[in-house]
């Protein structure tokens, strides 16, 4: 059962759907408050995934592609794109856990940006379910990336259909070299017709 949940089949799948998540939230609203300014007057404001983690979809995107990455390539790759994945659902974690304890200063910061002015407004804030989801995500795609880079040994890389060839030449009847089909379509020869 172990090797099951450390091989790519449980762990990709799973990055994907946290990156995923992670794209999808940043146009939701995580944060929102209340502002009671003489500038801005009475009024609530809302603050984006975003605008409240403004690396949220950079993150995503490279979880994603580390996700991908680490299904295709070799050994020492698939390692290295593993721990890159684990440390951009770590810091996907993180952004969204510090969004959730500091509502208050970022929509702050916001409501200051927005009315033209540095620092932050006082705001009575409070978080949506959004940077929960991609708290719990993000942990949850730590612990799958960390499972895979412990069993990315015994992953498989593509099949050998997609390597390059050895040796382009290939060894005539009594030793000497022919060209393959493709260094003969580069000559300007077709393979196909034979005399």
């Amino acid at each position: 059962m172990t090797r099951t949940v450390t091989g790519p089949r449980v762990v990709v799948p799973v990055a994907l759907i946290v990156a995923a998540l992670g794209l999808i939230a940043g146009r939701r609203p995580w944060l929102t408050g209340t502002v009671d300014d003489a500038a801005l007057g009475t009024s609530t404001i809302t603050g984006s995934g975003t605008q409240v983690v403004p690396g949220l979809v950079a993150l995503s995107l490279v979880l994603g592609a580390a996700a991908l990455a680490a299904a295709t390539a070799g050994p020492v790759i698939r390692r290295i794109t593993l721990a890159v994945g684990g440390l951009a659902a770590l810091a996907l974690a993180g952004l969204s856990g510090r969004a959730l304890a500091d509502s208050d200063t970022l929509l702050g910061g916001l409501a200051a940006t927005a009315s033209g002015r540095t620092g932050t407004v006082p705001v009575v804030a409070h978080a949506g379910v959004w940077p929960i989801v991609i708290l719990v995500a993000g942990c949850v795609g730590v612990l799958a990336l960390g499972a895979g880079l412990l069993g990315a040994p015994a992953w498989r890389g593509l099949s050998q259909r997609y390597d390059a060839p050895a040796d382009p030449d290939v060894a005539g009847g009594r030793g000497e070299r022919v060209l393959g089909d493709w260094d003969r379509l580069d000559r300007g020869d077709d393979p196909t017709a034979e005399s």
